[in-house]
């Protein structure tokens, strides 16, 4: 595909050019197996260039007036609905969306470039008072420099470009790594659309590369400041250590095993729809998703016919077909991975009232109930169309349960009495929850991130201005100070 062939390649300092690297990461469509694109990784010596044409060019680009900058990203913006349908056919294409998700991948990447366009106008500095007699204490907010972003392979249009674009709105440079199994969706295609968009060469880089590859080059490169990385805990872990180790900022939007609680009193039915997809959108491959559902006794017989009937007439198949609601997992690894854990817990005592079987890549979904309290599978996130039905008699034992995990990033509350519901949201450890709704939602504005393993510090709104900038004083002393020596 040309759209592929063209965008597959690394894109450092302004230039379009293949990576030095001895082996070729293969980009492949995980529904039918077709090679998309051959890119030859960035090495470290590339990872270098790209930081240091980022840390030449941030500083003119943060001296540029920000009315400039939004300019900039009003142009991407408008290239991004000029150019939405071959987009969504390459999210369809690289990472196995279905049609209704690359929409909802789309739209969210909408409101997150008309916020990222606000924020370029938004840092504001302070006059503070000081005890000192004529002395005058301002505070700026200034660019931290230069950002690493590390994106992953599940929204990776949307997880890229909410780094990407606030950080170049508020005066810096950005180097990004998108995750090797969807690195034009991730990284290239965002490189040509600010192109495109009139981004001065240097601010953006976009290094395709491994690990294998380049060590932690990525991380203890010098010039940036701060590291964005989104995706799995254990992943996060090793990154907030060399972070920690190099004295650089780390924000963490890692993994989930969120609860949705469907207490004695709430409308059956909506709960239903709200915990199918909540697990299932994207083939469960969302880490707010409902890993768990917890049904109060009073309803479970009544919510598990509903809930199993309709995860049973999901279709499975082609993402690129309008009627599928749930296509490929990402590769064969995850599909095998899945697949094995579902036939382990079954084996460990569970019951498996829809029993999901994989055929290549696509793994139908699977539902459990009655799993031991001790099962490992409780405690992990299951990066997969699988679904935990878990009975509880009770608020009490509702959070309880909820809040016996390692992670805390999003949740749910279904109920008749919406105070109620916020009361035990409260007591939810997790970043966000929501009541009456699902676990999935993300939105410009708020505050996004979770608790425990779920992640360090927030995205979103003033969040993002909290991340990618730091703050100066300057004093300024109108009269003369008196020293004691």
């Amino acid at each position: 595909m040309s759209f592929f062939t063209d965008l597959a390649h690394q894109y450092i300092d302004g230039e379009w050019r293949p990576g030095k690297g001895s082996w070729d990461i293969i980009d492949f469509n995980p529904f039918d197996g077709e090679k998309l694109a051959s890119i030859p990784v960035a090495t470290a010596d590339e990872v270098d260039q790209a930081y240091r044409a980022a840390e030449r060019a941030q500083q003119a680009w943060a001296d540029t007036n920000p009315y400039s900058r939004r300019a900039v990203l009003e142009k991407a913006l408008h290239l991004v609905e000029e150019r939405e349908p071959e987009i969504a056919e390459a999210i369809v294409a690289e990472l196995g969306g279905t049609r209704l998700k690359a929409g909802f991948e789309l739209h969210l990447a909408k409101e997150f470039l008309r916020e990222a366009i606000q924020l370029a106008l938004r840092p504001a500095g302070q006059i503070l008072p000081s005890p000192t007699e004529g002395k005058e204490n301002r505070v700026y907010r200034v660019p931290v420099g230069v950002v690493g972003v590390i994106s992953p392979f599940n929204f990776p249009f949307l997880l890229s470009l909410k780094s990407v674009a606030p950080a170049l709105a508020l005066g810096n440079a950005v180097v990004l790594k998108p995750h090797q199994n969807t690195p034009i969706c991730g990284g290239t295609l965002l490189a040509r659309i600010f192109e495109d968009a009139g981004l001065p060469a240097g601010l953006l880089n976009v290094v395709i590369t491994d690990i294998a590859e380049i060590g932690d080059t990525l991380l203890e490169h010098p010039v940036p400041q701060v590291i964005s990385f989104t995706g799995s805990d254990k992943v996060g872990r090793h990154v907030a250590t060399v972070c920690a180790q190099n004295l650089k900022q780390a924000v963490l939007e890692l993994g989930g095993n969120s609860a949705l609680i469907v207490l004695d009193d709430a409308d059956v039915d909506y709960a239903v729809d709200a915990a199918v997809f909540s697990r299932y959108v994207h083939q469960g491959q969302v880490c707010m998703a409902a890993n768990r559902i917890l049904v109060d006794r009073a309803v479970e017989a009544e919510f598990t016919e509903k809930f199993v009937a309709k995860v049973a007439s999901l279709t499975v198949g082609d993402p690129a077909d309008p009627a599928t609601q749930i296509g490929p997992l990402i590769n064969s690894s995850q599909a095998e991975s899945v697949s094995k854990l579902v036939d382990q817990t079954v084996a460990a005592g569970a019951t498996a009232l829809l029993h999901g079987r994989a055929d290549g890549n696509l793994v139908s979904p699977s539902v459990l109930t009655g799993l031991a309290a001790d099962s490992p599978v409780l405690q992990q996130e299951i990066f997969g169309p699988v679904a935990l039905l878990i009975p509880f008699d009770g608020e009490d034992e509702a959070v309880r349960i909820a809040n016996d995990t390692p992670y805390g990033l999003s949740g749910a509350v279904h109920t008749g009495n919406i105070e109620r519901g916020v009361r035990v949201g409260q007591r939810i450890h997790t970043g966000m929850i929501h009541i009456n709704d699902g676990t999935v939602h993300d939105e410009p504005i708020v505050p996004f991130g979770g608790e425990k393993s779920s992640g360090l510090g927030r995205l979103n709104g003033d969040s993002m201005i909290e991340a990618f900038t730091t703050q100066k004083w300057i004093s300024i002393q109108h009269g003369r100070s008196q020293f004691p020596f």
